[in-house]
């Protein structure tokens, strides 16, 4: 069993920098990926980045280039630095570990809780 805590959301207005950490406990986060999920409000849960072990790193379409996924394998956590923020970042955002199926697509197998944020002016 893996336990997910994140922390670090908030209000932030357009333009400005959040970073989300989680912090895992269980064994199997020392080996699986790790990734970020988010839903905002009527809408469906989306991809947002993904990490394995070694540090080989996925992000969505959306958010390449602001936001950066990094994990501490040692200390079991791991964060998002979100930069360049838009109001339709606006999400929950979920905290993710998994692993990555032989085509490549990463399959969470536990989420934490979410946090909010909300980028508003």
């Amino acid at each position: 069993q893996v336990q997910l805590v994140e922390s670090g959301g908030g209000l932030v207005q357009p333009g400005g920098s959040l970073t989300l950490s989680c912090a895992a406990s269980g064994s199997m986060f020392s080996i699986g990926v790790m990734g970020w999920y988010r839903q905002a409000p009527g809408k469906p849960r989306e991809f947002v980045a993904s990490i394995t072990r070694g540090g080989n790193s996925e992000y969505a379409d959306s958010v390449q280039g602001r936001f950066t996924i990094s994990r501490d394998n040692a200390k079991n956590v791991g964060s998002l630095q979100m930069n360049r923020l838009k109001p339709e970042d606006t999400a929950v955002y979920y905290c993710t570990t998994g692993r990555r199926t032989s085509s490549g697509d990463y399959v969470p197998d536990y989420w934490g809780q979410g946090t909010q944020v909300t980028v508003s002016s």
